[in-house]
């Protein structure tokens, strides 16, 4: 069987991160634009570890991440596991590949969100 991977984590990133509140427009526009990077490099680096595809092994997790304004990842944390050994054991591979992430928009202090990663089979 052949399986494609849907990655569903980008619509799921930018709804996560527009709870983050902007003053000015310029500034929104920004944040909007550092966004759309984030899901860019997301979909570029989020796998299918192979032992899952030939499983056909879904899940979706939750990670916290807190972002300097240079953009590396200062700290991340696991919130809500797949529940798939496989697929946890992918998630602080990713968090490592997306390190750094784009630097934020000039004047954004340092910044935590949460991250929603799925991994799922068409």
């Amino acid at each position: 069987m052949i399986a494609k991977f849907k990655n569903i984590a980008t619509v799921a990133v930018a709804a996560a991160l527009l709870g983050s509140t902007v003053s000015f427009a310029a500034a929104a526009k920004d944040m909007n634009d550092w966004r759309r990077e984030v899901v860019s490099e997301i979909s570029k680096k989020q796998t299918y570890p192979r032992s899952a595809l030939s499983a056909e092994i879904e899940g979706k997790a939750k990670v916290r991440l807190t972002v300097a304004p240079d953009g590396a990842i200062t700290a991340s944390e696991i919130i809500e596991p797949t529940g798939q050994q496989v697929l946890d054991d992918e998630i602080p591979q990713l968090i490592s590949r997306l390190n750094p992430l784009p630097s934020l928009p000039e004047g954004q202090a340092a910044l935590t969100f949460v991250l929603p990663l799925t991994w799922s089979l068409d």
